[in-house]
This record gives C-alpha cells, sequence and structure tokens, in this order.
C-alpha cells in the first residue's frame, strides 16, 4: 500500500515503538506507586513531559497529557469557560476541528455567545475581523494553527495578540502543527495549545495540553491528584514515553524531512495539475503545512476516487466532513468557497517523510487512470475542458 492519508494519522516510527516496549512489558508499574517500579515509571513521564516542553518553549509544568487532542480541545475550551464564569463569550473560526466546532455548540446551548469568524478563500482568518469581534465579555479565541484539510497556517502570533488587547485567552489546535513546523508558545504568545502524538509518528491515544503560568483551566473530571491536579486518572506511561521520543524525533529532524515533503508535494502538484479539471483548495504549496496538498476534481465524486485509488494499493482521503463515513461536505472547504459538488470532488493527500519520490510518480499515473475511467461513467462532463484547468487557473487567487 502506498500510504498518503498522513493528516489522519501516521505511522509509528521504528525508534518510537522501541523506546515504548520496555513500558508494555517489564516496566509496566503505576507511576504513582511508591516502590522503585513505579518510581521508574514515573520517571519516563517526567522525562517525556520535559522533551516535550522543550520542543515547544515551556517548563515541564505547564503541559498535561491527555488521551488526544480532542481532548486537549474539550479541556482547553470549556475549563478556560468555567476558569472564567463572567465571561460568556467565544470566538472560534469556521475551519476548526469538530472537536472545536462541537465543543463551541455544547456552550452555545447552555447560553453562551459563540462568534464563528469567516475565512478567505485561501482558509485565512481576518486579524481586522478578530478584532471587531472581540469585547469585554469574551473569555477565549480558539484558531488552529494549521488546518488538516487544506493545510492553511494561521498567523496565531498576531491573533494572539490582537486576543490580549480585550484580555481574552488565547488558544490554538496545533495538532496538525507540531514537528512539522517551528512551534514555540513562548515565540507565538499562546496561552494554551492543544497537541496529539498520532499525527507525528507517535502512538495513539495520547495527547497533551499546554497553558501558561498566567492561565488555569477548571478540570472537567475529578478523582486522584494526577497531572498537576488537572487530570486525573493513571497516566498511559507507554504512549507517553512514545510521545515524547517522536516529538524529540520530528524536532530533530523538522529540516530535512521539510525539505523532503515540499520536493515530494510540488511534483505532486505538478503531475496533478496536468488532469484536465483539476483545482487547488487553499493556498500554493510552499504556502501551506509540508505533506498537505487538497485538490478538486471536478466531475466526479471523491468518495468513488478514493475506493478506486485504494483498490489500486494508495490511501487517500475524501472531501466529505472529518469522518469519512459522513457523505456531508467538508465545512472548510465550503468555507472557502467551494461549491458542495466541488467539494465532494476533493482529494486530500497527505505524505510523511517515510514516502518517496516513486510512490509520488505512481500516485499521479493512478490517480489520472481513475479520474478518466469515471469521468467517462458520467454525463456530466462537458465536452471541452474547462477555461479553469491548468496553468495559473490550477491556484485559486486570494
Amino acid at each position: 500500500m502506498i500510504y498518503f492519508d498522513n493528516n489522519d494519522t501516521t505511522p509509528l516510527h521504528p525508534d518510537v515503538l522501541e523506546a515504548m516496549l520496555p513500558y508494555l512489558k517489564d516496566k509496566f508499574a503505576n507511576p504513582s506507586s511508591l516502590h522503585n517500579l513505579g518510581l521508574e515509571a514515573e520517571s519516563a513521564v517526567d522525562e517525556a513531559r520535559s522533551r516535550i516542553a522543550e520542543a515547544i518553549g515551556c517548563k515541564p509544568k505547564e503541559l498535561i497529557f491527555t488521551s488526544g487532542a480532542t481532548e486537549s480541545n474539550n479541556f482547553a475550551i470549556l475549563g478556560s469557560a468555567r476558569a472564567r464564569p463572567s465571561r460568556k463569550h467565544l470566538i472560534i473560526s469556521v475551519v476548526e476541528h469538530a472537536s472545536v466546532l462541537n465543543v463551541a455548540k455544547r456552550l452555545e446551548d447552555e447560553g453562551y455567545r459563540v462568534t464563528k469568524l469567516l475565512v478567505d478563500n485561501q482558509g485565512y482568518v481576518s486579524s481586522d475581523a478578530l478584532r471587531k469581534a472581540l469585547d469585554e465579555d469574551t473569555f477565549l479565541v480558539s484558531i488552529v494553527h494549521a488546518n488538516h484539510e487544506i493545510g492553511v497556517i494561521q498567523d496565531v502570533k498576531s491573533l494572539a495578540e490582537i486576543a490580549h488587547e480585550k484580555d481574552a485567552w488565547f488558544h490554538t489546535d496545533a495538532a496538525q502543527a507540531l514537528g512539522k513546523i517551528p512551534f514555540n508558545v513562548e515565540d507565538f504568545g499562546v496561552d494554551l495549545a492543544s497537541f496529539n502524538g498520532h499525527k507525528l509518528h507517535g502512538p495513539k491515544g495520547i495527547g497533551a495540553l499546554y497553558f501558561n503560568r498566567k492561565t488555569r483551566p477548571k478540570r472537567l473530571m475529578e478523582g486522584a491528584p494526577q497531572e498537576f491536579d488537572l487530570r486525573p486518572g493513571t497516566e498511559n506511561v507507554p504512549a507517553i514515553v512514545g510521545f515524547g521520543r517522536a516529538v524529540e524525533i520530528a524536532v530533530q529532524d523538522l529540516n530535512e524531512v521539510t525539505t523532503h515533503l515540499k520536493l515530494l508535494v510540488n511534483r505532486l502538484t505538478e503531475g496533478l495539475s496536468e488532469i484536465p479539471d483539476t483545482l487547488l483548495n487553499g493556498p500554493p504549496p510552499d504556502e501551506r503545512m509540508p505533506g498537505n496538498l487538497n485538490v478538486t476534481l471536478l466531475y466526479i465524486e471523491g468518495e468513488a476516487i478514493l475506493m478506486h485509488l485504494s483498490n489500486r494499493g494508495i490511501c487517500v482521503s475524501s472531501g466529505s466532513a472529518c469522518s469519512s463515513k459522513s457523505l456531508t461536505p467538508s465545512t472548510v472547504l465550503t468555507s472557502i468557497g467551494l461549491l458542495h459538488e466541488e467539494a465532494h470532488g476533493a482529494i486530500r493527500y497527505s505524505l510523511s517523510r517515510f514516502n518517496t519520490a516513486e510512490e509520488v510518480e505512481e500516485v499521479i499515473e493512478k490517480t489520472g487512470e481513475v479520474v478518466e475511467l469515471l469521468r467517462a461513467m458520467t454525463a456530466f462532463v462537458p465536452e471541452k475542458h474547462s477555461e479553469r484547468q491548468g496553468g495559473k487557473s490550477f491556484y485559486r487567487q486570494r
């Protein structure tokens, strides 16, 4: 199989697995236990926390472990709401992950005001729009740093500065950013940030939430005082160890992997742009997340493309909602101006350090074959190719 769905999840790095194995076998103790095995497990958790804290530019005591970015996003938003009960206004963007959008809906049902900032046709949030939306009642602004579908990278530093003008806390979902682009919480001035392990060749079921010394979200669960008395429950030691090792490897190899991915995506972009009636969704490749490419192949369904590619040994993602079993068009794609039929024809290719130039050539070839096959089966393809095909028309102008 050729795996081009790395924004969904990534294969475990062999060195990460090696680091985890002792804690799945002999070093199995509860890190809260006071005997030697327990102290050894606690030390492993502390070491992983320090590695991740160093990578993002914070102190270890400003980082707690969670089950993943979804929990971290819930914790950041709901915990901030409970910590600032006098304020009842939340600001997010329309291109957030479902774990932010649905938490916002929950707060709305509880009587909070929620403002969803629109984006331009490449997915960028406007600083002016944020400034206009802010008021003295805003407790939190939550804007995703790197979008999982179209790869747009928001200027979270500027957005955080604007939020602070009204003393609003600023949170960013950085699940897709950590280990792929430089990320430093102090440089960006964010108050809270969410991360997870399985987007950067770490294990599933582990994530983290950063909060700075000026912010402390309220705990959402009751229990023992693990994770600085914020998140009760026995720590998932093997996953935490793997997460720490994955972050260490990703940061160490960041420049090398970024160069590799840019070369691959540039060639993939070039190859797919030669397919008639193909549109690039989001910013140009040199402005988006390394390894991400999202295109609409007009007149055919993305789900059909996905299945035909899968049958040919290629794994990609379609333009439906975050759940691959949903036929609802992606809110990210419709928010940047795509018609429903254009969103339904979208395919996301997301590459990792383990992908190769040979795989890219095969994906280009087989995508072309599938598109030709499916368009031959539909009556909706115009006799002449759209004027939007190829060249500059491949890019949506801002």
